[in-house]
């Protein structure tokens, strides 16, 4: 696996965890396992998505694994804190997967696949331990579907260093889009993709802090440093970019943002 671009502090632990309370139910309503079924979660970090699988689908037994062994340990933790007791942990990688084929009645990825130079590989990987007629369910955001109002040229370009960081280090940042291709392409069927659009606005206003403030800037924000130590922009550009993305969080600001979530079913 790639670098993950947004790092493993304790900052971005907090912004997952903002990030996946704020999206339950734009993102999971729809997500429910049966009891009895096998479920891997593929690439779970530090657990954000991996309490709601628990709670949605509490008789399923759901297997997560993640390439670092740090976030699995605070995946558990999270979990365990959370009382669930339907998922097992174990550090793993995707691209080398050490369970039995088909073995899993369905696979859920969520915010993995952007950091990984071959997600198509992947897909295939993970298709290995998928029985026939089991679902892999993939979710990924867009940053090139960022919208706001009032719009602003250096928040856009604070933005586009983000979305450079993480081209940079193998992955893509605006990779919703391309989830339907990506599912077909691996030869599975039934593909159905679907946008899923934050919009916030004044009215939202645990959108406002949930989402615009805690999750979508505070990720532009924690690339600061990088951005300039690459040579992507000047210190005084990238400030004022992050200012006007906080400016569309106060009473007159609007802000956007599209998920994209695709299903499909194993021929």
């Amino acid at each position: 696996m790639n670098a993950y671009v947004h790092g493993y502090d304790v900052r971005e632990n907090i912004r997952l965890q903002d990030q996946a309370s704020t999206l339950i139910e734009l993102l999971h309503s729809d997500t429910t396992y049966p009891a009895g079924s096998h479920v891997l979660e593929a690439g779970c970090g530090v657990g954000a998505q991996t309490v709601t699988l628990a709670q949605n689908s509490p008789k399923a037994h759901i297997t997560s694994i993640d390439i670092s062994a740090q976030s699995v340990a605070e995946a558990e933790q999270k979990v365990t804190a959370a009382g669930f007791t339907n998922v097992t942990f174990q550090q793993g990688d995707i691209f080398n997967l050490t369970f039995a084929p088909e073995s899993f009645d369905h696979i859920f990825v969520c915010f993995v696949l952007e950091h990984l130079a071959n997600p198509e590989q992947a897909l295939t990987a993970l298709q290995t331990v998928l029985k026939p007629g089991g679902t892999m369910t993939v979710i990924e955001g867009d940053h090139g579907s960022t919208y706001f109002y009032p719009d602003s040229e250096a928040a856009h370009r604070a933005i586009e260093c983000q979305v450079e960081l993480q081209k940079q280090a193998g992955g893509n940042a605006n990779i919703g889009r391309m989830l339907y291709p990506l599912l077909t392409a691996v030869h599975l069927q039934q593909v159905q993709v679907s946008p899923r659009l934050v919009y916030v606005d004044s009215s939202k206003p645990h959108l406002v802090e949930g989402f615009t403030k805690n999750t979508f800037t505070a990720m532009i924000e924690g690339v600061r440093d990088s951005a300039i130590d690459a040579g992507l922009i000047d210190a005084a550009d990238f400030d004022a970019g992050i200012r006007d993305l906080y400016r569309t969080a106060e009473s007159d600001g609007v802000f956007c943002y599209t998920f994209f979530k695709g299903t499909a079913v194993k021929p």
